[in-house]
């Protein structure tokens, strides 16, 4: 097979989870046999065009824009000119393939022009982020997002969560949908046996103090105000000896408002952005991660936490009941609710056996449910589907 890709970040851009999805889903189904070429945004100094793990790469110029709206259609415009360009001089191609509704007017019209079927992965939408759809800006985008959904032939999911709220929230048919779960490269997780394990960790917290860390965006749907309102409760338990760690970009000074507010200003640690190999050496010196979305399709941060073998403790909102199985691999608490939350977090931090029993279950999980190579062949199987029942049809 041939297959057409776009998707709006991939590394060196990375903006959510698209952008690890798409670099580590592709190279395996290359290992399969098949031909990817994926059209993105260029970004700083990386090359226009170079393979990665054997998928070719091709990053495209986006014009200046007014406001991000403007911006999403220069980049339809330079990724429907140059994916046009590539299955006229690179075909024949036999799919296309588009990662959420920012791609959707090159994937819809490339998909029109050439006659190729298109396969769509919906990675979030707009009336889960906020329960509805409340203003211009959104309806905007669940517009694009439904005519994303009608005009591809399969769509595809990370969770039978997200297959419930593509149905209802989109309209798309039941029997339309995929769910293939995301997966993460556990031997990415590596420990670095010659790093200073106490002169790291002094970095964040007291060698009495347990760590308590949240990785992530500091936008509203991830529920970072709830760990803040759970954080006195834990604290008041603990006898003090416990610090809470923010990772992640974003404007976090109503949070750090919030947590001077509760007068807890002394247990939080706001970080800022943290590279991939200080957050590796992060995560073998702490001992809980909490993830307390209010909206989730899935929760790859709490697959990351399970390779690091941490201890996870989650909200039970979206897809993450379905990657953490609650005293299995990991606690569930209720959503919103920072008195579960700060139940939840008890138990891992009184409970040391307990936790490494859990990480150890979590571990082999990752082997069982999230391995790239395997959710690479669901994939394919989706691919082979749509091009039998294309092949049983005249498209005029």
């Amino acid at each position: 097979m041939k297959i057409l890709v776009l998707a709006w970040e991939f590394p060196p851009r990375i903006v959510g989870g698209i952008a690890r999805h798409v670099a580590e889903l592709y190279p395996e189904i290359v290992k399969r046999g098949h031909e990817i070429h994926l059209v993105t945004v260029e970004f700083g100094q990386a090359p226009h065009y170079e393979q990665v793990d054997g998928v070719h790469v091709h990053r495209v110029e986006v014009g200046s824009s007014h406001n991000f709206f403007h911006w999403v259609v220069n980049m339809n415009e330079s990724m429907g000119r140059h994916g046009g360009k590539l299955l006229l001089e690179e075909g024949p191609f036999d799919l296309i393939h588009a990662h959420d509704w920012l791609v959707g007017d090159a994937a819809i019209a490339l998909k029109h022009a050439f006659k190729i079927p298109l396969v769509a992965t919906i990675h979030a939408t707009e009336y889960g982020r906020y329960n509805g759809i409340h203003n211009d800006p959104q309806r905007y985008i669940h517009l694009k997002e439904v005519q994303l959904a009608h005009d591809a032939w399969r769509i595809i999911v990370c969770t039978n969560y997200m297959r419930l709220e593509v149905e209802r929230a989109l309209h798309a048919p039941w029997d339309k949908i995929d769910v293939v779960y995301i997966g993460i490269r556990a031997e990415k997780k590596h420990r670095d046996p010659d790093f200073d394990y106490w002169e790291f960790r002094r970095r964040f917290a007291r060698d009495d103090e347990k760590i308590v860390y949240y990785v992530g965006r500091m936008t509203y749907e991830k529920g970072v105000a709830g760990l803040i309102q759970a954080a006195p409760r834990v604290i008041q338990a603990m006898g003090d000896r416990v610090k809470f760690i923010f990772i992640g970009g974003g404007n976090s000074d109503h949070l750090k408002r919030l947590a001077w507010d509760l007068g807890i200003w002394h247990k939080c640690f706001f970080t800022g952005f943290m590279s991939d190999d200080d957050l590796n050496k992060f995560q073998t010196v702490a001992d809980c991660a909490v993830f307390p979305s209010l909206y989730e399709p899935f929760g790859i941060v709490a697959l990351e936490s399970f390779a690091a073998r941490v201890p996870v403790v989650v909200s039970d909102t979206g897809g993450l009941p379905e990657v953490v199985r609650h005293t299995k691999t990991g606690i569930v608490t209720w959503t919103n609710n920072p008195n579960s939350l700060a139940w939840g977090i008890l138990e891992v931090l009184r409970n040391p056996e307990y936790s490494r029993w859990l990480t150890d279950n979590a571990y082999q999980d990752l082997d069982r449910r999230f391995r790239w190579d395997r959710l690479a062949q669901q994939t394919e199987a989706v691919y082979g589907r749509v091009l039998h029942e294309r092949s049983q049809v005249l498209w005029e």
